[in-house]
Protein backbone atom coordinates (compact mmCIF):
# COMPACT_ATOMS: atom_id res chain seq x y z
CA UNK A 1 0.00 0.00 0.00
CA UNK A 2 3.07 2.58 0.71
CA UNK A 3 4.71 1.50 -2.44
CA UNK A 4 1.34 2.60 -4.48
CA UNK A 5 1.01 5.73 -2.88
CA UNK A 6 4.22 6.80 -3.55
CA UNK A 7 3.56 5.70 -7.05
CA UNK A 8 0.60 7.54 -7.13
CA UNK A 9 2.69 11.08 -5.98
CA UNK A 10 5.48 10.60 -8.76
CA UNK A 11 2.62 10.13 -10.75
CA UNK A 12 1.04 12.99 -10.22
CA UNK A 13 4.64 15.00 -9.98
CA UNK A 14 5.38 13.89 -13.61
CA UNK A 15 1.80 15.35 -14.29
CA UNK A 16 2.46 18.49 -12.84
CA UNK A 17 5.83 18.93 -14.66
CA UNK A 18 4.26 18.51 -17.89
CA UNK A 19 1.52 20.85 -17.11
CA UNK A 20 4.00 23.65 -15.48
CA UNK A 21 6.19 23.22 -18.95
CA UNK A 22 3.33 23.73 -20.92
CA UNK A 23 2.12 27.02 -18.79
CA UNK A 24 5.66 28.22 -19.35
CA UNK A 25 5.80 28.33 -22.69
CA UNK A 26 2.25 29.72 -22.93
CA UNK A 27 3.45 32.65 -21.14
CA UNK A 28 6.95 33.14 -23.05
CA UNK A 29 4.47 33.46 -26.22
CA UNK A 30 1.56 35.28 -24.71
CA UNK A 31 2.86 38.33 -26.57
CA UNK A 32 1.34 36.67 -30.09
CA UNK A 33 -1.48 34.30 -28.56
CA UNK A 34 -4.68 34.77 -28.63
CA UNK A 35 -7.21 34.67 -25.56
CA UNK A 36 -8.17 31.22 -26.37
CA UNK A 37 -4.57 29.92 -26.08
CA UNK A 38 -4.27 31.58 -23.31
CA UNK A 39 -7.58 29.84 -21.01
CA UNK A 40 -6.38 26.63 -22.39
CA UNK A 41 -3.33 26.91 -20.17
CA UNK A 42 -5.09 27.85 -17.26
CA UNK A 43 -7.37 24.63 -17.85
CA UNK A 44 -4.58 22.15 -18.13
CA UNK A 45 -2.45 24.02 -15.21
CA UNK A 46 -6.16 24.10 -13.24
CA UNK A 47 -5.92 20.07 -13.78
CA UNK A 48 -2.76 19.08 -12.38
CA UNK A 49 -3.24 21.56 -9.73
CA UNK A 50 -6.28 19.25 -8.73
CA UNK A 51 -3.83 16.28 -9.20
CA UNK A 52 -1.07 17.89 -6.95
CA UNK A 53 -3.55 18.25 -4.05
CA UNK A 54 -4.74 14.95 -4.32
CA UNK A 55 -1.10 13.58 -4.00
CA UNK A 56 -0.14 15.89 -0.87
CA UNK A 57 -3.06 14.75 0.61
CA UNK A 58 -2.44 11.22 0.44
CA UNK A 59 1.04 11.57 1.82
CA UNK A 60 0.18 14.37 4.11
CA UNK A 61 -1.91 11.41 5.82
CA UNK A 62 1.01 8.90 5.68
CA UNK A 63 2.73 11.62 7.39
CA UNK A 64 6.07 11.53 4.83
CA UNK A 65 7.83 15.24 5.37
CA UNK A 66 9.67 14.64 2.15
CA UNK A 67 6.79 13.85 0.03
CA UNK A 68 4.68 16.25 1.58
CA UNK A 69 7.15 19.02 0.69
CA UNK A 70 7.78 18.01 -2.93
CA UNK A 71 4.46 18.01 -3.37
CA UNK A 72 3.38 21.28 -2.09
CA UNK A 73 6.42 22.68 -4.32
CA UNK A 74 5.31 21.26 -7.26
CA UNK A 75 2.05 22.31 -6.34
CA UNK A 76 3.40 25.76 -5.92
CA UNK A 77 4.75 25.82 -9.67
CA UNK A 78 1.47 24.58 -11.30
CA UNK A 79 -0.22 27.15 -9.28
CA UNK A 80 2.17 29.97 -10.44
CA UNK A 81 2.27 29.08 -14.08
CA UNK A 82 -0.90 28.95 -14.10
CA UNK A 83 -1.68 32.50 -12.37
CA UNK A 84 -2.70 34.62 -15.11
CA UNK A 85 -0.26 35.46 -18.11
CA UNK A 86 1.24 38.85 -18.65
CA UNK A 87 0.38 40.14 -21.98
CA UNK A 88 3.63 41.12 -23.61
CA UNK A 89 5.52 39.74 -20.43
CA UNK A 90 7.55 36.27 -20.40
CA UNK A 91 7.61 33.98 -17.74
CA UNK A 92 10.97 32.44 -16.13
CA UNK A 93 11.91 29.00 -16.42
CA UNK A 94 11.06 26.96 -13.77
CA UNK A 95 14.50 25.07 -13.44
CA UNK A 96 17.60 27.33 -11.79
CA UNK A 97 18.02 29.91 -10.54
CA UNK A 98 17.23 32.59 -12.69
CA UNK A 99 18.56 36.45 -13.13
CA UNK A 100 17.35 38.28 -15.67
CA UNK A 101 17.32 42.14 -15.62
CA UNK A 102 15.73 44.73 -17.48
CA UNK A 103 16.85 47.92 -19.07
CA UNK A 104 16.78 50.93 -16.37
CA UNK A 105 15.19 48.38 -13.51
CA UNK A 106 14.67 48.66 -10.10
CA UNK A 107 16.16 47.13 -7.25
CA UNK A 108 14.05 43.77 -6.28
CA UNK A 109 14.57 41.49 -3.03
CA UNK A 110 11.98 38.44 -2.39
CA UNK A 111 9.48 38.08 -5.39
CA UNK A 112 10.58 37.88 -8.76
CA UNK A 113 9.26 39.77 -11.88
CA UNK A 114 8.24 38.70 -15.32
CA UNK A 115 10.65 39.76 -17.97
CA UNK A 116 9.02 41.17 -21.08
CA UNK A 117 8.85 39.42 -24.02
CA UNK A 118 10.83 41.21 -26.22
CA UNK A 119 14.05 40.83 -23.79
CA UNK A 120 15.34 38.00 -23.00
CA UNK A 121 16.01 36.21 -20.12
CA UNK A 122 19.43 34.96 -18.16
CA UNK A 123 19.33 31.64 -16.80
CA UNK A 124 21.49 29.84 -14.03
CA UNK A 125 23.47 31.49 -11.60
CA UNK A 126 22.78 32.29 -7.79
CA UNK A 127 22.46 35.07 -5.35
CA UNK A 128 20.09 37.73 -4.81
CA UNK A 129 20.15 40.13 -8.42
CA UNK A 130 19.83 43.96 -8.11
CA UNK A 131 19.70 46.40 -11.04
CA UNK A 132 19.67 50.11 -9.83
CA UNK A 133 17.95 52.79 -11.13
CA UNK A 134 13.87 54.27 -11.80
CA UNK A 135 12.83 50.39 -13.88
CA UNK A 136 10.68 50.93 -16.85
CA UNK A 137 8.55 47.93 -17.09
CA UNK A 138 10.60 44.88 -15.71
CA UNK A 139 12.95 44.92 -12.41
CA UNK A 140 15.73 42.16 -11.74
CA UNK A 141 15.29 38.91 -10.06
CA UNK A 142 17.34 37.43 -6.94
CA UNK A 143 16.76 34.35 -5.55
CA UNK A 144 18.72 32.01 -3.62
CA UNK A 145 20.99 28.65 -5.18
CA UNK A 146 19.22 25.58 -4.41
CA UNK A 147 17.17 22.34 -5.51
CA UNK A 148 14.47 22.10 -6.62
CA UNK A 149 14.02 25.92 -7.47
CA UNK A 150 10.49 27.87 -7.29
CA UNK A 151 9.84 29.81 -10.15
CA UNK A 152 9.54 33.50 -10.72
CA UNK A 153 6.86 34.68 -9.74
CA UNK A 154 4.75 38.59 -10.68
CA UNK A 155 4.92 41.59 -8.53
CA UNK A 156 1.60 41.11 -7.70
CA UNK A 157 1.84 37.51 -6.45
CA UNK A 158 3.76 37.66 -3.68
CA UNK A 159 5.76 39.03 -1.21
CA UNK A 160 9.18 41.29 -2.37
CA UNK A 161 9.64 44.75 -1.71
CA UNK A 162 10.22 46.34 -5.55
CA UNK A 163 11.91 49.95 -5.86
CA UNK A 164 12.41 51.89 -8.77
CA UNK A 165 10.23 49.94 -10.88
CA UNK A 166 7.39 51.25 -13.34
CA UNK A 167 5.35 47.96 -13.96
CA UNK A 168 3.05 45.95 -10.91
CA UNK A 169 -0.16 44.12 -11.77
CA UNK A 170 -2.49 41.74 -10.00
CA UNK A 171 -2.38 38.28 -10.26
CA UNK A 172 -4.40 36.10 -12.14
CA UNK A 173 -4.72 38.74 -14.63
CA UNK A 174 -3.38 39.67 -18.08
CA UNK A 175 -1.10 42.60 -18.31
CA UNK A 176 -0.38 45.84 -20.77
CA UNK A 177 3.33 45.73 -20.73
CA UNK A 178 3.97 49.72 -19.32
CA UNK A 179 6.36 52.18 -20.97
CA UNK A 180 9.07 53.82 -19.50
CA UNK A 181 7.70 56.91 -19.01
CA UNK A 182 4.70 55.35 -16.72
CA UNK A 183 5.31 56.36 -13.37
CA UNK A 184 5.57 53.85 -11.09
CA UNK A 185 2.62 52.17 -9.30
CA UNK A 186 2.05 50.10 -6.47
CA UNK A 187 0.62 46.35 -7.31
CA UNK A 188 -2.39 44.91 -5.91
CA UNK A 189 -0.60 41.71 -4.55
CA UNK A 190 1.33 41.16 -1.34
CA UNK A 191 4.47 42.92 -2.70
CA UNK A 192 5.08 46.60 -1.75
CA UNK A 193 6.51 49.01 -4.66
CA UNK A 194 8.15 52.35 -3.47
CA UNK A 195 7.95 55.37 -7.19
CA UNK A 196 10.76 57.12 -8.00
CA UNK A 197 9.76 60.76 -7.36
CA UNK A 198 11.50 63.69 -9.20
CA UNK A 199 13.90 65.49 -7.75
CA UNK A 200 12.90 68.88 -6.65
CA UNK A 201 15.03 71.63 -8.36
CA UNK A 202 18.21 72.76 -6.56
CA UNK A 203 18.57 75.98 -5.00
CA UNK A 204 21.05 78.11 -7.16
CA UNK A 205 24.64 77.02 -6.25
CA UNK A 206 27.61 79.50 -6.70
CA UNK A 207 31.39 78.56 -6.92
CA UNK A 208 31.84 80.95 -4.37
CA UNK A 209 30.29 83.74 -1.88
CA UNK A 210 31.52 86.65 -1.20
CA UNK A 211 30.67 89.49 1.33
CA UNK A 212 33.10 92.72 0.59
CA UNK A 213 34.78 94.80 3.17
CA UNK A 214 38.64 95.65 3.92
CA UNK A 215 38.81 91.77 5.01
CA UNK A 216 35.76 89.99 2.75
CA UNK A 217 34.67 87.00 3.31
CA UNK A 218 34.50 84.07 0.81
CA UNK A 219 32.91 80.72 1.06
CA UNK A 220 33.65 78.20 -1.98
CA UNK A 221 36.33 78.03 -4.29
CA UNK A 222 38.29 79.69 -6.89
CA UNK A 223 38.41 83.24 -5.41
CA UNK A 224 40.87 84.85 -3.09
CA UNK A 225 41.55 87.53 -1.21
CA UNK A 226 44.47 90.16 -0.83
CA UNK A 227 43.84 93.11 1.34
CA UNK A 228 40.30 94.67 0.17
CA UNK A 229 40.64 93.11 -3.91
CA UNK A 230 38.53 89.92 -4.75
CA UNK A 231 40.89 88.26 -7.77
CA UNK A 232 38.41 85.62 -9.61
CA UNK A 233 41.02 82.72 -10.80
CA UNK A 234 38.92 80.27 -12.28
CA UNK A 235 35.43 79.96 -14.86
CA UNK A 236 32.10 80.33 -12.93
CA UNK A 237 29.42 82.40 -10.96
CA UNK A 238 30.29 84.45 -7.93
CA UNK A 239 27.94 86.27 -6.17
CA UNK A 240 28.63 89.39 -4.17
CA UNK A 241 27.27 91.47 -1.25
CA UNK A 242 28.86 94.09 0.83
CA UNK A 243 30.38 97.47 0.70
CA UNK A 244 33.76 98.61 0.46
CA UNK A 245 34.83 101.87 0.23
CA UNK A 246 38.23 101.67 -1.14
CA UNK A 247 38.45 97.85 -2.56
CA UNK A 248 38.09 95.59 -6.17
CA UNK A 249 36.58 92.51 -8.08
CA UNK A 250 39.38 91.65 -10.16
CA UNK A 251 38.72 88.96 -12.76
CA UNK A 252 41.96 86.85 -14.08
CA UNK A 253 41.47 83.15 -15.26
CA UNK A 254 44.74 81.59 -17.09
CA UNK A 255 42.63 79.69 -19.30
CA UNK A 256 40.09 82.49 -20.56
CA UNK A 257 36.97 80.56 -18.75
CA UNK A 258 33.55 82.08 -18.92
CA UNK A 259 33.30 84.28 -15.66
CA UNK A 260 29.76 85.76 -13.88
CA UNK A 261 29.49 88.07 -11.51
CA UNK A 262 26.39 88.43 -9.23
CA UNK A 263 26.04 91.85 -7.50
CA UNK A 264 23.47 91.61 -4.65
CA UNK A 265 23.56 95.28 -2.96
CA UNK A 266 27.05 95.71 -3.39
CA UNK A 267 28.79 99.58 -3.11
CA UNK A 268 32.36 99.68 -4.08
CA UNK A 269 34.42 102.69 -4.45
CA UNK A 270 38.22 101.93 -6.02
CA UNK A 271 40.97 104.46 -5.85
CA UNK A 272 43.54 102.36 -7.29
CA UNK A 273 41.68 100.76 -10.79
CA UNK A 274 38.55 99.85 -11.92
CA UNK A 275 35.89 99.14 -9.53
CA UNK A 276 35.45 95.71 -11.61
CA UNK A 277 38.55 94.95 -13.20
CA UNK A 278 38.13 91.78 -15.92
CA UNK A 279 41.70 91.11 -16.75
CA UNK A 280 41.38 87.98 -18.30
CA UNK A 281 38.50 85.99 -18.87
CA UNK A 282 36.62 84.54 -22.12
CA UNK A 283 33.36 86.38 -21.22
CA UNK A 284 32.51 88.15 -18.33
CA UNK A 285 29.14 88.69 -17.22
CA UNK A 286 27.72 91.24 -14.62
CA UNK A 287 24.75 90.03 -13.69
CA UNK A 288 22.44 92.23 -11.39
CA UNK A 289 20.60 90.68 -9.04
CA UNK A 290 16.54 91.32 -8.97
CA UNK A 291 15.43 93.87 -6.88
CA UNK A 292 18.96 94.99 -5.72
CA UNK A 293 20.49 98.27 -6.05
CA UNK A 294 23.90 98.12 -6.63
CA UNK A 295 26.72 100.98 -6.84
CA UNK A 296 30.00 101.48 -8.38
CA UNK A 297 32.51 104.46 -8.42
CA UNK A 298 36.18 105.22 -9.46
CA UNK A 299 38.54 107.98 -8.49
CA UNK A 300 41.94 107.60 -9.79
CA UNK A 301 43.67 108.54 -12.69
CA UNK A 302 44.20 105.32 -14.93
CA UNK A 303 44.49 106.27 -18.76
CA UNK A 304 45.00 102.30 -19.12
CA UNK A 305 42.36 100.60 -17.27
CA UNK A 306 39.98 103.18 -18.14
CA UNK A 307 36.37 102.13 -16.58
CA UNK A 308 34.53 101.55 -13.51
CA UNK A 309 34.03 98.36 -15.20
CA UNK A 310 37.09 97.62 -17.32
CA UNK A 311 37.21 94.69 -19.35
CA UNK A 312 40.32 93.28 -21.88
CA UNK A 313 37.56 91.00 -23.26
CA UNK A 314 33.60 90.86 -23.98
CA UNK A 315 31.71 91.93 -21.20
CA UNK A 316 27.85 91.86 -20.70
CA UNK A 317 25.37 93.63 -18.59
CA UNK A 318 22.00 91.69 -17.71
CA UNK A 319 19.76 91.42 -14.80
CA UNK A 320 16.53 93.13 -13.22
CA UNK A 321 18.30 94.97 -10.21
CA UNK A 322 19.52 98.46 -10.56
CA UNK A 323 22.93 99.50 -10.90
CA UNK A 324 24.03 102.99 -10.63
CA UNK A 325 28.05 103.98 -12.12
CA UNK A 326 29.84 107.10 -11.41
CA UNK A 327 32.77 107.25 -13.25
CA UNK A 328 35.68 110.13 -11.35
CA UNK A 329 38.45 108.86 -13.99
CA UNK A 330 37.50 108.45 -17.62
CA UNK A 331 34.21 106.57 -18.75
CA UNK A 332 31.46 104.66 -16.82
CA UNK A 333 31.74 100.76 -18.63
CA UNK A 334 35.14 100.77 -20.78
CA UNK A 335 35.71 97.36 -22.91
CA UNK A 336 38.76 96.62 -25.38
CA UNK A 337 36.15 94.09 -27.15
CA UNK A 338 32.14 94.57 -27.28
CA UNK A 339 29.83 95.52 -24.86
CA UNK A 340 26.70 94.05 -24.56
CA UNK A 341 23.56 95.76 -22.73
CA UNK A 342 20.79 92.72 -22.40
CA UNK A 343 18.50 94.36 -19.02
CA UNK A 344 18.52 95.92 -15.98
CA UNK A 345 18.05 99.41 -14.77
CA UNK A 346 21.76 100.96 -15.40
CA UNK A 347 22.46 104.61 -14.41
CA UNK A 348 25.76 105.90 -15.68
CA UNK A 349 27.67 108.59 -15.48
CA UNK A 350 31.17 109.54 -16.53
CA UNK A 351 33.89 112.41 -17.06
CA UNK A 352 34.66 110.66 -20.65
CA UNK A 353 32.27 108.68 -22.36
CA UNK A 354 29.49 106.82 -20.69
CA UNK A 355 30.21 103.71 -22.77
CA UNK A 356 33.05 103.08 -24.52
CA UNK A 357 34.33 99.90 -26.77
CA UNK A 358 36.73 98.76 -29.16
CA UNK A 359 34.61 96.65 -30.60
CA UNK A 360 30.77 96.93 -31.10
CA UNK A 361 28.50 97.85 -28.64
CA UNK A 362 24.83 96.29 -28.57
CA UNK A 363 21.73 96.88 -26.50
CA UNK A 364 19.03 94.67 -26.32
CA UNK A 365 16.78 95.25 -23.54
CA UNK A 366 15.86 96.93 -20.15
CA UNK A 367 16.65 101.14 -19.52
CA UNK A 368 20.00 102.66 -19.80
CA UNK A 369 20.68 105.98 -18.91
CA UNK A 370 24.01 107.50 -20.39
CA UNK A 371 25.16 111.09 -19.01
CA UNK A 372 28.63 111.08 -20.99
CA UNK A 373 31.02 114.11 -20.06
CA UNK A 374 32.38 113.87 -23.64
CA UNK A 375 29.78 111.20 -25.37
CA UNK A 376 26.81 109.18 -24.46
CA UNK A 377 28.50 105.98 -26.38
CA UNK A 378 31.27 105.54 -28.67
CA UNK A 379 32.55 102.86 -30.58
CA UNK A 380 35.44 102.23 -32.93
CA UNK A 381 33.23 99.28 -34.24
CA UNK A 382 29.21 99.61 -34.31
CA UNK A 383 26.44 100.54 -32.70
CA UNK A 384 23.57 98.31 -32.51
CA UNK A 385 20.35 99.04 -30.92
CA UNK A 386 17.75 95.69 -30.84
CA UNK A 387 15.50 97.11 -27.69
CA UNK A 388 14.83 98.38 -24.43
CA UNK A 389 14.67 102.06 -23.40
CA UNK A 390 17.93 104.23 -23.59
CA UNK A 391 18.70 107.76 -22.81
CA UNK A 392 21.69 108.88 -23.87
CA UNK A 393 23.30 112.54 -23.08
CA UNK A 394 26.51 113.67 -24.34
CA UNK A 395 28.66 116.36 -23.03
CA UNK A 396 29.71 120.06 -24.11
CA UNK A 397 32.19 119.84 -26.27
CA UNK A 398 30.77 120.84 -29.42
CA UNK A 399 32.85 118.00 -31.34
CA UNK A 400 31.48 115.30 -29.29
CA UNK A 401 28.79 113.57 -29.24
CA UNK A 402 25.59 111.65 -27.54
CA UNK A 403 26.26 108.82 -29.71
CA UNK A 404 29.57 108.15 -31.77
CA UNK A 405 30.34 105.33 -34.07
CA UNK A 406 33.35 104.66 -36.27
CA UNK A 407 31.34 101.90 -37.84
CA UNK A 408 27.87 100.93 -38.84
CA UNK A 409 25.10 102.59 -36.61
CA UNK A 410 22.16 100.11 -36.65
CA UNK A 411 18.30 100.25 -35.32
CA UNK A 412 16.55 97.17 -34.98
CA UNK A 413 14.04 97.88 -32.44
CA UNK A 414 13.40 99.33 -29.25
CA UNK A 415 13.17 103.27 -28.10
CA UNK A 416 16.68 105.23 -28.32
CA UNK A 417 16.50 109.56 -27.15
CA UNK A 418 20.03 110.92 -27.84
CA UNK A 419 20.55 114.51 -26.81
CA UNK A 420 24.11 116.29 -27.52
CA UNK A 421 25.86 118.97 -29.63
CA UNK A 422 26.13 116.35 -32.44
CA UNK A 423 25.26 112.57 -33.13
CA UNK A 424 26.34 110.16 -35.82
CA UNK A 425 23.51 109.32 -38.63
CA UNK A 426 22.39 105.38 -39.06
CA UNK A 427 23.31 103.08 -41.34
CA UNK A 428 20.47 100.93 -41.23
CA UNK A 429 17.13 101.45 -39.64
CA UNK A 430 14.01 99.21 -39.74
CA UNK A 431 11.63 102.66 -39.12
CA UNK A 432 11.93 106.25 -40.30
CA UNK A 433 14.37 107.95 -37.66
CA UNK A 434 14.57 111.93 -36.56
CA UNK A 435 17.49 113.99 -36.00
CA UNK A 436 16.33 117.54 -34.88
CA UNK A 437 18.59 120.50 -35.10
CA UNK A 438 17.50 123.11 -32.35
CA UNK A 439 19.21 125.71 -34.48
CA UNK A 440 21.46 126.32 -31.75
CA UNK A 441 22.73 125.48 -27.91
CA UNK A 442 19.79 124.81 -25.33
CA UNK A 443 20.74 124.67 -21.98
CA UNK A 444 21.07 122.17 -20.00
CA UNK A 445 18.39 121.05 -17.69
CA UNK A 446 15.66 122.13 -20.29
CA UNK A 447 13.15 119.68 -21.17
CA UNK A 448 12.25 118.15 -24.37
CA UNK A 449 9.18 116.94 -25.52
CA UNK A 450 8.39 114.72 -28.62
CA UNK A 451 5.09 113.81 -29.75
CA UNK A 452 3.94 111.28 -32.45
CA UNK A 453 0.68 112.47 -34.70
CA UNK A 454 -0.11 115.16 -31.63
CA UNK A 455 -0.10 112.63 -28.90
CA UNK A 456 2.77 112.80 -26.77
CA UNK A 457 5.48 109.86 -27.09
CA UNK A 458 8.54 110.77 -24.92
CA UNK A 459 10.55 113.54 -22.83
CA UNK A 460 13.73 114.19 -21.87
CA UNK A 461 15.65 116.87 -19.37
CA UNK A 462 19.41 116.66 -20.86
CA UNK A 463 21.82 117.77 -18.13
CA UNK A 464 24.37 119.49 -20.11
CA UNK A 465 24.28 121.80 -23.38
CA UNK A 466 22.94 120.45 -26.23
CA UNK A 467 21.91 121.38 -29.88
CA UNK A 468 20.55 118.23 -31.39
CA UNK A 469 18.03 115.25 -30.44
CA UNK A 470 17.86 111.91 -32.10
CA UNK A 471 14.59 109.54 -31.72
CA UNK A 472 14.56 105.77 -32.93
CA UNK A 473 11.02 104.93 -32.17
CA UNK A 474 8.77 102.10 -33.43
CA UNK A 475 5.89 104.36 -33.43
CA UNK A 476 7.74 106.66 -35.91
CA UNK A 477 6.26 105.43 -39.45
CA UNK A 478 6.16 107.35 -43.16
CA UNK A 479 3.47 109.99 -43.20
CA UNK A 480 3.20 110.42 -39.73
CA UNK A 481 3.55 113.86 -37.75
CA UNK A 482 6.65 114.23 -35.75
CA UNK A 483 6.51 117.05 -33.43
CA UNK A 484 9.12 118.98 -30.69
CA UNK A 485 9.47 121.94 -28.00
CA UNK A 486 12.64 122.22 -26.49
CA UNK A 487 11.47 124.94 -23.47
CA UNK A 488 9.11 127.73 -24.27
CA UNK A 489 10.32 128.80 -27.55
CA UNK A 490 11.63 126.25 -29.69
CA UNK A 491 8.89 124.22 -31.40
CA UNK A 492 8.45 122.82 -34.36
CA UNK A 493 6.15 119.50 -36.17
CA UNK A 494 6.94 118.08 -39.47
CA UNK A 495 6.11 115.15 -41.83
CA UNK A 496 8.01 111.90 -41.36
CA UNK A 497 9.44 110.01 -44.70
CA UNK A 498 10.99 106.83 -45.20
CA UNK A 499 14.83 106.33 -43.74
CA UNK A 500 16.55 109.67 -42.65
CA UNK A 501 14.72 112.35 -41.46
CA UNK A 502 16.46 115.65 -40.72
CA UNK A 503 14.52 118.53 -39.36
CA UNK A 504 15.93 121.94 -38.14
CA UNK A 505 14.37 124.50 -35.96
Amino acid sequence: MKYKRLAAALAALTMMTTAFSCGRDAASSSSTASPAGVSGSSASAEAASGAAQSASEKSTEKGTGASNEKSTQTSSQASTSASGSNNGQKATSASGNSNPTADNGGNSSGGQTAQQATEPGASGGSGSGSNSGSGSSGESSGGSSGSPQTPQQSPASGGGNTSGGSSGGSSGGSQTPQKATTPAQTPSGGGSQNSTQPAEEEEKSYTAEIKLGSKPSITGENAVADGSTVKITSGGDYLFTGKVSDGQIYVSTASEEKVTIILNGVDITCSYGPAIYVGEAKKCTVKVKEGSVNNLADTTKDKKNDGVIFSNDTLRIKGNGTLNINAGNAHGISSDDDVIFDNSICNIKAVKSGICANDDISINGGTLTVTGGTNGLKSKGSININGGTSYIYGGKKEEKSSIYAAGPFNYNDGTLLAAGNQVTALSNATTPYVITDLGGTVSGGTTVKLSINGKEAASLTPPSDFRCVLMLSPELVAGSKFGISAGSDRKGEFSVDKGKNLFSL
